[in-house]
């Protein structure tokens, strides 16, 4: 039995819903880890982030976001709008608000930014629902030695939080043999 763990870091826009297609990057993991037959799971540890798996849909926008994800944020922000001020939603609340506003400069770096959250940035509760509804990871075949994913299945993360540039965390890992 192996079992193969990597990571991928990934940087968010910061400014709108970020789209990452990790397929290609996906599939050189499965050849790294030597597995012949097993599973993948690629997951986010952070709960404004998804994996999910999604047709590829050649057409794009301005912004380079294709079609399917912007049909996707058009239907999420129907149903979650984005949070743009306090008393919008009840998270984040008071307790909430004053630890991330305090929340060490260290800690913070160990997350891949400088950055420490000012009360604006804590305004990302759709981030959190749609994140939810979404989910936060995906388990694909691997069968001889080949991402079963079919030819037009594709592999994405998303970071659904609006408020500010970071780096994300995506977790790979293959078990099999």
């Amino acid at each position: 039995m192996i079992i193969y763990n990597q990571t991928l870091t990934i940087t968010s826009a910061g400014n709108r819903v970020s789209y990452h297609d990790i397929t290609e990057r996906i599939r050189e993991i499965v050849e790294q880890s030597a597995v012949k037959d097993g599973l993948c799971v690629v997951a986010s540890p952070h709960t404004t982030c998804s994996v999910f798996f999604e047709e590829y849909s050649h057409d794009k926008n301005y912004a380079g976001d294709e079609y399917l994800q912007v049909d996707l944020n058009n239907v999420l922000e129907k149903v979650v709008p984005r949070c743009l001020s306090e008393g919008q939603y009840y998270h984040p609340g008071p307790e909430h608000t004053k630890f991330g506003v305090e929340l060490p400069k260290e800690k913070m770096r160990t997350e891949g930014t400088d950055l420490v959250p000012d009360k604006r940035s804590l305004l990302n509760t759709e981030a959190h629902i749609k994140g939810t509804f979404i989910g936060s990871s995906e388990t694909f075949i691997i069968e001889n030695k080949e991402l079963q994913i079919g030819k037009v299945g594709y592999i994405y993360f998303v970071d659904w939080d609006q408020n500010r540039v970071r780096n994300r965390q995506c977790k790979v890992q293959i078990i099999g043999q």
